[in-house]
């Protein structure tokens, strides 16, 4: 197997020998540490007594340090020394030593303890004996045949790391005896030990880690490294003790591999036993099962343990015969009936599911559907007759033998009558003789018959299974299903003869290249029938192998498709275990040895057939994995193109997936999940009622946000029902109105984000959202005002800058989508009044826009004149860019036209308003404050008795109260009159509703009473006191006075001076039962007139101020209409428009004069209303 170089790859190995380098490095700093602590172990400076009396040596502090020793790691290292060099230990040195004999060492805890004993054999001269000592009790445990596997496993752990403590410790010179080792390895090789399987496992671990930590004891090489040689150099281990530890292990090594040899014996012969027990019963018990688990995990530990001795002691791990089946019962469909799910070898499932592995393992038994006979499974049998014959001729030879040494006797008994009896026996045999010539004649003759009668018949079978072979081959391409294949198989085999094998074969091999979808039912048949006919997949692999040479070896760039079909062949026959694992991976290494053209293809085509399957099954996972590492850094160094590189990719993540982290499922709230379960599963246009109703249930200050979060995820439910998304908001906005204001927020800031972005995989959400607005709109949750801002930002969003090209390509039509996605959800609506004007300048920005575009595609272009057609029917199409500006041209020249006319008009209409009010006075007589009394233009005042009262009123006509609220209302209702109206729709303006304290509104209710009561009680005595003296003009007079004398209030015109000096009041006069009027005259310097006069003209400039300003708001919007820009103000209008309203009924629209009419379901009626 050849290995690609990649050149790809340089920095990867330029960073890899850099951290070999610094490894190396700090390998070199610990021997050159383990260096020095050695010197200072072999001449170690001890402190003499007086100055460990200086110490602390107290019992209290001692044993608190000492318990420390118990948890030697690196992280307490330091902190420990420091404690263990102010303490003196000389008194508590054996305790010490059986806590550390007694801990639990890692093998990242090894160099700290032995830093830690170092310095206590520095310190203390009786420390190094009596810790060898505890050490190596380690090695000699008593004998216990209770001991649990815990117990044992501990055991095994803990001499491990004593051996190795041992090691280090005879490196750094605190053991200077190299004999120890000697005495434990000739205990541990003991071939008394081979016995106990897992005293065994436990010996090979421990002499496997000897070897590889104490190489230089037992005379191995190094690893070449020179500050290596220099720290071994000084080490006393004489030539002898080497040779005596090196033969001890080869010889143990030696022993394990005959024990391991024996123990494959028996393995093989268990495997032999309990297939024949598989034969005859069909299962295995539970006994046999079990040892025979037990016996391959024997096995198999002991082989591992076997190969990691012979690594660390440089020697080739034992190769057993046929080491292939060591760990299977057998092979096929057999190994499924006992090993239940207990291969841990295995770290994923052969086949994907279920299907496909009953698929290529469950194959048809033909011998329970065909007789053996046509199997030709009797010819054998035959054969074995002549034998069987043979041996009853020799049976019954015997016996006639025996008959023959009785009749003997007899004979000699009597012999007279023997005489007689030969004569007739004579003569009989003769007539026998005779008899058996003719029959054996007639025989011959009946044979001869027989013979040319069978080969007659033999001719005609021979001409009927001719027709029904190809009758059935003609059906072979046809079978494209599991049951379809088996039954075919099952009828072939009532036509089975060596001819019709080989037709079938080359049916099979001829198959169409371009019918790739056969190739595995052809090779489950192929399967099936191999079972009984042995040269079927012979003969097909045959011509297959030989069809894939003679295609690679013409090295040219033809018939690409009979190659793919070749190695697909292949593989499938590779999955059902026909064509061997050594085929494949030949044919895999052709095409990488040669990786160009049409042998990446064939490769790849390979990997994807049948690579998945050969990396998962255990025993050809590593040479796949090899193979597969092969082909990327292929990949890497061929300059493949695009497709053949996407080829390689797929077919190597297809047999070796990304690891992949496990997908975590989101875990929410029942609140929350309840919330979607609502939204997402039970809404729709019958349960929608019940879904307000369970939505205001919630605690709303808790599920509020998720609730908004949900609301915002239209694009991820069902499209149809995004309508039902906006009812649900606006039957949750009466009562929680700062919901329907974040989610109208909300989606105007994801339209917004989607234009910034232009992101591709977004165009759906964006489309959602558009349709989301404009039911937000149809549910008047949004005024026409946001539509339009909407609209004009989709149209010049981005333009006039740096990245137009980015979030507006000029290819990209998307927006026009948007557009016309809003338009069809609301558009209809906008069809009278002010609205309609505005779509209409819309549209003629929007045809620019669209022209702008060039050629649009199909579809876009279908939706457009849909969307016309809805609409605007009678609009003009343009067809270029200048007929479109020279429209909006002429439509902002007619907007202006209007705007000056109605401003003309208004002017006008203010200036004749004035002069009728200023004309209108109202007096009151007896009263010095008139300004209390005064009521919708009508003064009412206290009436004169016929005595000594009387009552007086200037009177005011009731139907001009207040003109000019009545022509604004006039203009509101005038549309089709005033075209330049610039708003027809009436504004409600909606309040948020306050939730009040309950106890407040009792309070409140009650103190309302008591202050209706007190009004009341005082009225009561007002009236009791003061008769009532107001009194209503009766119509006839109030008529007859008007029309034939003057209005009260007039000026009297003096006629030599031609100035009013005078003003002409009614005094209404009551006399019995009967209420007269009389005129009277008012100088016009009185009191009372003046600050009537001077009220009045008050009360007339504050509504002169208030109509000015709501020109000038006029007359701006005017000009920015007339400008042609619309100001893009997402800010939530407060005011609602009262006919905008839609009552939806499944998907039916209206237009015309609406009304608000806005069906929330879950309220359970009809909220309506109308100004």
């Amino acid at each position: 197997m050849e290995h690609v170089e990649d050149p790809g790859a340089e920095n990867q190995d330029k960073h890899d020998g850099e951290e070999a380098v610094a490894r190396q490095e700090e390998f070199r700093k610990s021997v050159e540490t383990k260096i020095a602590i050695r010197r200072s172990n072999l001449s170690p400076d001890r402190p003499d007594s007086s100055f460990l009396r200086t110490l602390d040596s107290s019992i209290k502090r001692n044993t608190a340090v000492i318990k420390k020793l118990k948890q030697i790691n690196e992280e307490q290292r330091d902190g420990l020394m420091d404690e263990l060099r102010s303490v003196n230990l000389t008194k508590f040195v054996s305790e010490a030593v059986s806590v550390i004999c007694d801990a639990k060492l890692k093998a990242a805890d090894i160099q700290p303890a032995v830093q830690i004993c170092s310095l206590l054999h520095q310190r203390y001269r009786d420390f190094s004996p009596t810790l060898i000592q505890g050490l190596l009790k380690v090695f000699l445990p008593g004998k216990s045949t209770d001991d649990t596997d815990a117990d044992k496993n501990s055991r095994a752990m803990k001499k491990r790391s004593t051996l190795k403590l041992l090691l280090e410790l005879y490196y750094v010179g605190v053991v200077e005896d190299s004999s120890i080792f000697v005495n434990i390895m000739k205990d541990l090789t003991s071939t008394e030990h081979l016995k106990d399987r897992d005293l065994t496992q436990t010996n090979l671990s421990l002499v496997a880690s000897f070897a590889r930590h104490g190489r230089f004891l037992l005379g191995l090489p190094l690893n070449g490294q020179d500050i290596l040689e220099e720290f071994f150099r000084d080490l006393s281990v004489t030539a002898d003790q080497k040779k005596i530890l090196r033969k001890a292990c080869q010889t143990y090594y030696a022993a394990a591999v005959e024990l391991l040899q024996a123990e494959h014996a028996s393995l093989r012969q268990l495997e032999y036993e309990n297939s024949k027990i598989l034969n005859a019963k069909g299962e295995l018990s539970e006994e046999n099962s079990s040892s025979y688990e037990r016996l391959r995990k024997s096995f198999d530990l002991l082989s591992r343990g076997i190969s990691s001795l012979a690594e660390a002691l440089d020697m080739h791990p034992p190769a057993m015969p046929e080491d292939g089946h060591t760990t299977r019962l057998t092979s096929g469909e057999d190994t499924q009936s006992f090993v239940t799910g207990k291969d841990t070898s295995i770290p994923e499932a052969l086949w994907d599911d279920e299907d496909t592995r009953s698929f290529y393992e469950c194959l048809p038994d033909l011998r329970a559907f065909v007789p053996a006979v046509l199997l030709g499974e009797t010819e054998p049998k035959l054969s074995e007759q002549p034998s069987k014959t043979q041996e009853l001729q020799n049976d019954a030879a015997s016996e006639s033998d025996k008959g023959q040494a009785t009749t003997q006797e007899k004979l000699d008994i009597s012999a007279d009558s023997g005489n007689a009896l030969e004569a007739r026996d004579g003569r009989e045999k003769d007539d026998e003789d005779k008899d058996k010539e003719k029959s054996k004649d007639g025989e011959k003759g009946k044979e001869k018959d027989a013979e040319k009668k069978g080969e007659s018949d033999k001719d005609k079978t021979k001409g009927l299974d001719g027709k029904n072979l190809e009758a059935l081959l003609h059906r072979l391409p046809n079978c494209v299903s599991r049951n379809l294949i088996d039954q075919l198989t099952v009828e072939f085999c009532y036509l089975n003869s060596k001819s019709s094998r080989k037709k079938l074969v080359r049916a099979f091999f001829s198959v169409p290249r371009t019918s790739l979808e056969l190739l595995p039912y052809y090779s489950r048949m192929v399967a099936t029938l191999s079972t009984c006919m042995r040269d079927v997949p012979s003969m097909l692999l045959n011509l297959l192998e030989e069809e894939f040479n003679a295609l690679t070896n013409k090295k040219d760039q033809m018939n690409i498709e009979t190659k793919i079909r070749n190695i697909r062949f292949i593989g499938e026959l590779c999955k059902f275990k026909v064509a061997p694992h050594g085929l494949v991976f030949t044919c895999l290494k052709v095409c990488l040895d040669d990786f160009t053209h049409h042998n990446v293809d064939v490769a790849c085509n390979l990997l994807e057939t049948c690579g998945r399957f050969l990396y998962r099954s255990p025993e050809t996972a590593v040479r796949m994995s090899n193979m597969l590492d092969i082909l990327m850094r292929l990949k890497n160094v061929k300059n493949l193109d695009p497709r053949q590189s996407t080829l390689v990719e797929n077919a190597y993540y297809l047999c070796k997936p990304p690891e992949r982290s496990t997908r975590v499922s989101k875990i929410r709230p029942p609140f929350h999940q309840y919330i979607r379960k609502l939204l997402f599963s039970d809404l729709d246009k019958y349960s929608i009622e019940h879904v307000l109703r369970q939505l205001r249930k919630l605690p709303w200050n808790e599920c509020q946000p998720y609730l908004l979060k949900c609301f915002l995820k239209v694009h991820k439910g069902k499209y149809g029902q995004i309508h039902l998304i906006a009812s649900l908001t606006a039957g949750l906005g009466r009562y929680h109105d700062e919901f329907a204001v974040s989610v109208v927020d909300e989606v105007l800031e994801e339209i917004m984000v989607g234009l910034e972005t232009n992101d591709y995989g977004l165009q759906q959400q964006r489309i959602a959202f558009m349709r989301f607005l404009g039911e937000l709109y149809n549910y008047e949750l949004v005024d026409s005002s946001v539509i339009f801002d909407t609209l004009y930002l989709i149209l010049t969003f981005g333009h006039g800058i740096k990245e137009q090209d980015t979030l507006d390509p000029p290819e990209d039509c998307f927006r026009i989508r948007m557009v016309i996605k809003l338009l069809q959800t609301c558009g209809h609506y906008f069809d009278r009044g002010s609205s309609k004007r505005k779509l209409d300048r819309f549209l003629i920005h929007f045809q620019r826009y669209i022209l702008s575009k060039g050629v649009l595609p199909l579809d876009i272009e279908f939706d457009l004149q849909d969307l016309f057609v809805e609409l605007r029917p009678a609009m003009t199409r343009y067809s270029s860019t200048e007929e479109a500006t020279a429209a909006l041209l002429e439509l902002e020249e007619l907007e202006q036209r209007i705007s000056v006319e109605k401003v003309q008009n208004e002017k006008h209409s203010d200036t004749e308003i004035s002069s009728r009010t200023t004309s209108s006075v109202s007096v009151t007589a007896n009263e010095p404050d008139v300004g209390d009394d005064v009521e919708n233009g009508e003064l009412h005042e206290n009436g004169i008795t016929d005595s000594d009262t009387g009552s007086g009123t200037i009177d005011n006509e009731s139907d001009q109260e207040n003109p000019d609220e009545v022509c604004e209302s006039e203009d509101d209702y005038d549309d089709a009159g005033d075209p330049a109206s610039d708003e027809d729709d009436e504004v409600h303006v909606r309040q948020k509703l306050l939730e009040a304290d309950p106890q407040e509104t009792a309070d409140f209710d009650r103190e309302l009473r008591a202050l209706m009561q007190e009004s009341l009680d005082s009225r009561k005595l007002e009236l009791r006191s003061r008769p009532s003296i107001n009194m209503t003009i009766p119509i006839n007079i109030f008529d007859q006075g008007r029309g034939v004398e003057g209005e009260s209030g007039d000026d009297a015109i003096d006629e030599g001076s031609g100035e009013a000096k005078e003003v002409r009041v009614k005094v209404l006069v009551k006399r019995g039962n009967k209420q007269q009027t009389k005129q009277m005259y008012i100088p016009r310097d009185c009191s009372l007139v003046q600050s009537t006069k001077q009220k009045e003209a008050a009360e007339l400039e504050e509504k002169q101020n208030i109509k000015r300003l709501v020109l000038e708001y006029n007359d701006r919007e005017e000009e920015d209409l007339n400008g042609g820009t619309q100001s893009l103000n997402w800010s939530q209008s407060g005011g609602r428009v009262a006919n905008r309203g839609r009552a939806w009924d499944g998907h039916q629209k209206s237009s015309g004069s609406r009304h608000r009419h806005i069906f929330h379901s879950g309220a359970g009626l009809y909220y309506g209303r109308r100004r």
